[in-house]
């Protein structure tokens, strides 16, 4: 008899109360290690489950509670798992679709903001560590900091739904159409103003957006303690030549005032429920990124070298973002962790 399954969206619920429920990661350490739910426990089962081993997760006992969901890459060998577990009598069911399923799973916190009347509500895809804003609740403007590489923008499909106005950094890179912004324009959100920043370097159209002058959404130009990656979709030379510009674009920012509040485009680790905003300082920023501190010619030398592998599928999701269009599965091209940062 197959076991029964848990979706997305009901795991997500379960988290998001507090309820008991355990979820147990049975992939191996490596896929574990690029991204997996938060407050999860491991064990590495993959191998042992595949080739029918009867001693396997003999061991294993709930730590939160009395039900089980299990989670591998694709929802195939969790089944096995909670197979398993049922035969020992515990409340084990499969989550549907596995990690890929995941990616799409979400949750938000408030974000304060010291300055500013602006309401700001963080959404973050906790399966994928992607983040975004909301500011106000009717949606009027969808902004876009630049053109994505390692996940599908819905930033249009949004626009459309809601009759709102796109707005994108002027580039020929798209291939529909938007509202274009440049440096210095301000992009108004009810009674708050979003003043853009033209911060090439990560994309060449790269912007960030100073709300009211107090909090700034960095895009994928700057982390919390790490700044955007140059090389993707770009030559060995192009790489270079965008992270010297990167190095101009980033010596503006922290002339911001220390205070800015800044809230970036991705996290790197999976995002928690429990309603507390990723976010920090602009000082604290400085504080834990070394290469803020680094001249120019030994910022690009270093982030050159420390470059993490490229996103899977970065060429078809930009080909994708660069149309406007959504395929009618996502979960494939999205799946794994966001790579992006150079720390």
């Amino acid at each position: 008899m197959t076991p029964p399954s848990i979706s997305r969206e009901a795991l997500r619920e379960l988290l998001e109360q507090g309820a008991p429920v355990t979820v147990l990661d049975v992939r191996p350490a490596a896929e574990r290690a690029e991204w997996s739910i938060p407050g999860s426990v491991h064990a590495d089962a993959y191998d042992a489950l595949r080739r029918g081993d009867p001693t396997v997760l003999e061991d294993f006992h709930p730590n939160n509670g009395g039900r089980v969901v299990t989670v591998c890459a694709a929802g195939k060998t969790s089944m096995l798992a909670a197979e398993r577990l049922r035969a020992r009598g515990l409340d084990a069911v499969s989550l549907e679709g596995g990690m890929r399923a995941w990616s799409l799973a979400w949750n938000t916190a408030e974000v304060p903001c010291p300055g500013s009347t602006a309401r700001i509500v963080q959404l973050r895809r906790t399966g994928k560590g992607c983040l975004s804003y909301l500011i106000g609740w009717r949606i009027r403007t969808v902004v876009e900091t630049h053109v994505h590489a390692d996940h599908l923008s819905r930033a249009r499909a949004l626009a459309a739904d809601t009759g709102a106005r796109l707005c994108l950094p002027t580039t020929d890179r798209v291939s529909f159409e938007y509202a274009p912004v440049k440096d210095g324009d301000t992009v108004r959100v009810g009674s708050a103003g979003l003043r853009v920043f033209h911060m090439p370097g990560h994309t060449p159209e790269s912007v960030c957006f100073l709300l009211d002058e107090h909090a700034l959404f960095t895009g994928d130009t700057l982390f919390l303690a790490a700044v955007g990656r140059p090389d993707l979709e770009a030559t060995t030379d192009e790489s270079r030549s965008r992270a010297h510009v990167l190095h101009s674009s980033l010596q503006r920012l922290v002339a911001l005032p220390p205070e800015t509040v800044i809230l970036p485009a991705h996290t790197s680790e999976p995002v928690a429920f429990d309603g507390r905003p990723i976010t920090a300082t602009l000082e604290e920023v400085q504080e834990r990124t070394s290469l803020l501190r680094e001249p120019a010619e030994t910022f690009v030398s270093q982030i050159l070298t420390r470059l993490p592998p490229t996103p899977p599928n970065h060429h078809r999701i930009v080909a994708l973002n660069e149309a406007g269009t959504l395929p009618d599965d996502p979960t494939e091209l999205e799946a794994g962790a966001n790579r992006c940062a150079v720390a």
